[in-house]
This record gives C-alpha cells, sequence and structure tokens, in this order.
C-alpha cells in the first residue's frame, strides 16, 4: 500500500515520519516545501501538487487546518483520482462536512475514512496518540496497519461522521478542563501554595486530568506551547455548541468556554497559543503562573 500525506504541520508531519518509521511507502505534499525535508531523509517521496501525489499513490491522507482548505484540497484530488482509491482525513470536520465530502468521493468511485487523533502533539511525535475511526468496518480493517502505525490507542467509533463526534466531545472537555486548571493553580498560588508541589499534588489528586498533567506544565513554564491555537480552539467549540443545538443537550460549561475562548482571541490574537487562555486570568489578576523545573515543550 503506498499512502500519500498532505498537510505537514505540527501534526501531519509526525503521523508522516510514524507511516516511515512502520516501513511504508509514503509519498507527501504541502504547501511549506521545507517542512518535507527530514521526511524526504528518511526515505518519504516528494509530490509537487495534490494531484501528483494522487496519482502516485493508492490512498490519499489529508490533515489540514480547516474545513475549507480539507474541500479545496479533496477537489483537487478528485480531479485525477481513480476509481478504488481511498481518502482518509485527519482534520478536524463536522459531522454533516465529512459525510457531504465522502459522498462527493463516492461520486469519483473514492472511498473515505474519518480519521481525527486525541491527544497532542507530543504523542503523534511518539505514536501515541489516540485514533479516532468512523467509516465503513472493512475499509477500516485494511488500513489498520497503517492507522496503528500512527498511533498506540485506535477506536473504531462506528459509520461515517461518528468519529467527528466523539472528537468534537473530546475537544470540549480539554477546553473546559483548561479553563478550570488554571482557576485552580491561580487559587493555589494566590493561596501562598508552591505552585509546583500543588501542581504535583493535583495531579496525583481525585481532581487531575490529562490537561492539568499536560498543558499544566506548559503554563507554569511560561511558554503555554502546546502547538494548538485560539482559533482552532474555537472552531471544535462551535462545533460542540452545534452538536448541543442538534441533539438537544444543554452544554452550559461548554457555552462559558466558548465566551471565554472568544475574549481570548480578542486579546491575544487567533494564532495565540490555545493554552493561554490562562493568561487571561493571570493578566486580570496581575499574578502569573510559574514554577521551576516544568519543560517549554512536552516531549
Amino acid at each position: 500500500m503506498h499512502y500519500g500525506f498532505i498537510g505537514l504541520g505540527n501534526l501531519g508531519g509526525h503521523l508522516a515520519a510514524s507511516l516511515l518509521r512502520a516501513g511504508f511507502n509514503v509519498s507527501v505534499n504541502d504547501l511549506n516545501r521545507d517542512l518535507a525535508d527530514r521526511l524526504i531523509a528518511t526515505g518519504a517521496h516528494w509530490a509537487e501538487t495534490p494531484e501528483d501525489l494522487t496519482r502516485a499513490v493508492d490512498t490519499v491522507i489529508t490533515c489540514l487546518p480547516s474545513p475549507q482548505v480539507s474541500e479545496a484540497v479533496l477537489e483537487r484530488i478528485l480531479s485525477v483520482a481513480k476509481p478504488g482509491q481511498c481518502w482518509i482525513e485527519m482534520s478536524t470536520l463536522g459531522r454533516d462536512e465529512i459525510v457531504r465530502l465522502a459522498a462527493k468521493a463516492a461520486e469519483h468511485g473514492v472511498q473515505t475514512l474519518e480519521l481525527p487523533v486525541t491527544g497532542g502533539v507530543h504523542l503523534a511525535a511518539r505514536g501515541e496518540i489516540t485514533m479516532l475511526v468512523g467509516g465503513d468496518g472493512d475499509l477500516f480493517a485494511t488500513h489498520e496497519p497503517a492507522i496503528s502505525a500512527m498511533g498506540n490507542k485506535v477506536f473504531h467509533m462506528g459509520l461515517l461522521g461518528s468519529a467527528a463526534i466523539i472528537k468534537v466531545i473530546t475537544n470540549m472537555l480539554a477546553f473546559i478542563h483548561l479553563v478550570a486548571d488554571g482557576e485552580a493553580l491561580m487559587l493555589a498560588k494566590r493561596g501562598g501554595l508552591d505552585l509546583g508541589q500543588a501542581w504535583k499534588a493535583i495531579a496525583a489528586s481525585s481532581g487531575s486530568s490529562f490537561v492539568h498533567e499536560t498543558e499544566g506544565q506548559l503554563i507554569l513554564n511560561g511558554s503555554y506551547d502546546i502547538a494548538f491555537t485560539m482559533d482552532l480552539a474555537l472552531k471544535d467549540l462551535g462545533f460542540a455548541m452545534g452538536f448541543g443545538r442538534e441533539f438537544e443537550v444543554p452544554l452550559d460549561l461548554a457555552g462559558q468556554t466558548l465566551q471565554t475562548f472568544l475574549r481570548g482571541r480578542a486579546a491575544y490574537g487567533g494564532q495565540a497559543q490555545s493554552t493561554q487562555i490562562v493568561k487571561l486570568l493571570e493578566d486580570v489578576l496581575g499574578t502569573d503562573l510559574r514554577a521551576q523545573g516544568f519543560p517549554a515543550r512536552l516531549e
């Protein structure tokens, strides 16, 4: 199986590298040619355009920053795709979007799997990120070896669109936890506690979370460098609120978190790190949340 990978940013570059480490034949493409250099050095083939890549491979994987970009790239893929090829979409799309785009692909004889991931860029770099699969079971079985090469926890959620729902749910929880963790750390700081020791105590308690144990370290370092932006957080929270309306579930905490992120984007810009949402509280109170011994980036 020859895989093509389009989108070599913070996440996609690591995922493509995992395929190469597992011995898969991989071609790559990105608007920024420089992002492909380390992959080419380890055996990847460079394709000048999405069309060139599609002509060369059996399956095209996309990992792109927005639904609009995904649709534009898919149009280029389908312009040269052959019946029997597969498109694996790893970008975070809404359920209706992936179903609509998959129908468009099917008109060209191209099958679709959705494959959003969760866990953070640092886990993608280690090949340990969680993979959320939606689509036909037989098609999933065909590509399971490659999917398992990119992540060590794989969940087939059901039909196409189901992975989009669970991905939005996991991200919604992460953003709620992030805002809550900032408040918890600020309570510790203003209460006169040693923040490093407070972080450890929370991590060992019933109040811990994945977000506290990972992004909490970047807050205490002051880098906030999680490689995920305010704009992306707001996109995912928007999807969550849409599902809340559709499924008639009141999402009070998610709604409050959305408003907090809107204030964060207004203060720091859409390309600011999502973890900087905690800086809103630091700035209002004139109190930073810093402790020695915490990393600038997660490894």
